[in-house]
């Protein structure tokens, strides 16, 4: 079976830990650890991550360089996606067989410069702040800024990812037998303009939207989303709180899920499993393995007799 990862930020980088090399080069090992299980047991695997964390942290060391030579954001992008695709790379190279073929690929993702979210910024990257200094940062550095759970995040502009550029490159690589680690971060968004030409956009997009996309797109017959959560959750951190375990696009669209977390990752599911007839899986990253032998997660279909 050919599987699509999607592993989230705060999977690779824990909410309140440190971003300090040895922790999040602890937690990728730990994600290839349990991804090799995955490709231990037959399947082909192409993998995507998020990047929330690390291109916050990027854009705050951007900032405090010289005015000047400031990054954008699509750079950011770019430069987060290799970072952090190096890391899994090496990491999937110790936990796999010696030979197994891994590439890195850069990815661009066209995106609607009409796109109504770069009016709305609603994607919180970097650091959690608390709410006085995420004030002041809005002031000082003239970031938008919102709350995040208890805490407070910058947050960007995410818009939908239209077509992923480099699918057919995408395409070759695995038909190979190569594990590809692709769309990054969601991507680094761009946007053509009137003449034809190419142009980096100002965004983050959501690394579950692009990796929906991109498991559609290279005909997947598996969307796996990893994250720090064991399911999805119906009432979430209240007493009436339920795991959802197999269910159904048209029983999760009648709900409402945080638009900052699991939102986006039941609205990915959601798409795919409607647009393939595929399931998708929603769970944590120690579970990977279970999640796809439907032992634990949240497992998503059109056909689900429990719906």
């Amino acid at each position: 079976m050919h599987i699509v990862a999607a592993l989230g930020g705060n999977a690779l980088l824990r909410r309140g830990e440190a971003p300090t090399p040895s922790a999040q080069q602890a937690n990728i090992a730990h994600a290839a650890a349990a991804l090799a299980k995955l490709v231990a047991a037959g399947h082909r695997l192409t993998l995507t991550h998020g990047n929330g964390p690390q291109v916050g942290l990027l854009a705050l060391q951007a900032e405090a360089g010289p005015k000047d030579a400031a990054q954008p954001l699509d750079s950011l992008d770019a430069e987060s996606e290799g970072w952090i695709g190096y890391l899994l790379e090496q990491e999937l190279a110790n936990a796999l067989p010696p030979g197994t073929e891994i590439a890195t690929l850069l990815t661009r993702i066209e995106v609607d410069a009409n796109d109504p979210a770069f009016a709305a910024p609603s994607k919180p990257i970097g650091a959690v702040f608390d709410e006085i200094t995420a004030r002041e940062l809005r002031v000082t550095r003239g970031w938008a800024v919102a709350p995040d759970g208890t805490a407070w995040r910058r947050v960007v502009p995410s818009p939908a990812p239209v077509a992923i550029l480099n699918v057919a490159s995408v395409e070759q690589l695995t038909r190979a037998g190569t594990l590809v680690i692709c769309a990054g971060g969601g991507g680094i968004p761009v946007i053509r303009d009137g003449a034809g030409k190419w142009h980096g956009a100002e965004a983050v997009i959501d690394k579950d939207a692009a990796g929906a996309l991109l498991a559609e797109q290279i005909r997947a017959d598996f969307f796996l989303m990893l994250t720090d959560v064991d399911a999805v959750y119906l009432d979430y951190g209240t007493e009436r709180q339920a795991a959802l375990r197999k269910t159904s696009p048209r029983v999760l669209q009648e709900k409402d899920f945080a638009a900052g977390s699991m939102g986006p990752k039941v609205q990915a599911a959601c798409r795919f499993a409607q647009n393939t007839g595929n399931p998708a899986a929603i769970g944590r990253m120690e579970d990977a393995w279970a999640i796809v032998g439907g032992q634990a997660g949240t497992l998503v279909r059109i056909d689900d007799p429990h719906s």
